[in-house]
């Protein structure tokens, strides 16, 4: 590409990453259009908000713990400027996450996990179930020990949302409400029009890969369901850090909110565009986090939704060049609000004509052969 600045870009998709793209690059002066259908819905709206590297780490996925750790040490830098250009919250939390286990496969499992972090040089601090339960109360006698990840932190999504829409529109990004149904360097075709740019950025999760050849068959859609709570007046506070763990074998996370709400989640299923709420998944919900907590009871079921994860075959997002023209942002599965400030210095940086921060090459289109 030339290093002379792009002028006009494209953004398609609203969601965490295709906002936080829009913003700053407005705010880099480009000239910027988000185009979306419904702007802050999807996957991004329904997320647990979990900014943790550390404890979704897991081995074999090195080079995804190295992308996600950094950019979880630009987060509070990035919420500081989401605030000041937004005039809104960030939605930040600062306590923590706790991950515990139940029988003891489960704490098995975790005392693996710790195994492997400390050879990664990466330290958590193993707790016992009566120093877990000192930490957060709420927590059931069921809960045998734990890891304390103090570094991993969480982020209110909707409250985030809330602020990526204030701040891109502050920054002058136009939205445009409209259905994508392709991409070539320099058009974006609607369904009934087309619109002309320097360059398009795909950031369009799970519908990516419908949108250009090189993302065919590179992403596709993991279904989550979650579970919206809240805390009645008799019930035990949520905890305040994140709460997440296996229950035998199944993974399961509790993410508080700062109105004694709580996000409950999250299933996994590979079956397609699907966004039902099942009955079988609240079940599997309501009963392992009850393992963990058993006064969820008393709360107040507020909502059930479910979302789509744009997810790749090695669970590392797509960034980079699929053509001169045509960037990708997209492919984030599980860590769309993790990695968006590493994901838009990359797109800035590639956009100058730069090279990206290094630990971004292992999510590069490249990787699968074909690509610029």
């Amino acid at each position: 590409m030339s290093e002379e600045r792009t002028e006009h870009v494209v953004v398609v998709g609203g969601g965490v990453i295709g906002m936080s793209v829009a913003w700053r690059a407005a705010a880099a002066g480009h000239r910027v259009q988000l185009v979306d259908a419904e702007p802050a819905s999807g996957a991004s709206y329904v997320a647990g908000g979990m900014l943790a590297p550390i404890a979704e780490a897991w081995p074999g996925e090195e080079e995804l713990l190295e992308l996600g750790s950094a950019s979880l040490r630009q987060w509070p830098t990035f919420a500081d400027e989401l605030s000041r250009a937004s005039g809104r919250p960030s939605g930040l939390r600062r306590e923590g996450t706790l991950v515990v286990g139940v029988d003891s496969a489960d704490r098995a499992e975790l005392d693996n996990v710790a195994d492997y972090l400390a050879r990664l040089g990466r330290t958590v601090n193993r707790l016992s179930g009566r120093e877990l339960r000192r930490l957060e109360p709420s927590l059931g006698p069921a809960v045998r020990g734990g890891l304390e990840v103090p570094g991993d932190l969480a982020v209110d999504n909707r409250v985030a949302l809330l602020a990526l829409r204030a701040a891109a529109t502050a920054a002058g990004v136009e939205f445009v409400t409209a259905n994508a149904k392709s991409v070539r360097p320099g058009v974006v075709e609607l369904e009934e029009s087309t619109m002309d740019c320097d360059v398009v950025v795909i950031a369009a999760g799970a519908h990516s890969g419908a949108l250009h050849p090189a993302l065919r068959d590179r992403i596709r859609p993991v279904k989550g369901e979650i579970l919206r709570l809240r805390a009645r007046t008799t019930a035990l506070p949520p905890p305040s850090r994140t709460v997440r763990g296996p229950v035998r074998g199944r993974p399961v996370y509790l993410v508080p909110r700062d109105d004694g709400g709580l996000v409950l989640g999250a299933t996994q299923y590979e079956v397609g565009f699907d966004t039902e709420v099942t009955v079988g998944g609240v079940r599997d919900l309501i009963a392992d986090a009850e393992q963990l907590m058993p006064g969820l009871s008393e709360y107040q079921l507020v909502e059930a939704a479910a979302g789509l994860r744009p997810s790749t075959d090695d669970n590392l997002p797509v960034l980079g060049w699929l053509e001169p023209g045509v960037l990708a942002a997209t492919g984030h599965h599980r860590g769309g609000f993790l990695l968006a400030p590493v994901t838009v210095e990359a797109v800035l940086a590639l956009l100058r004509g730069e090279e990206p921060a290094a630990e971004i090459k292992a999510a590069d289109p490249s990787r699968w052969g074909g690509q610029q």
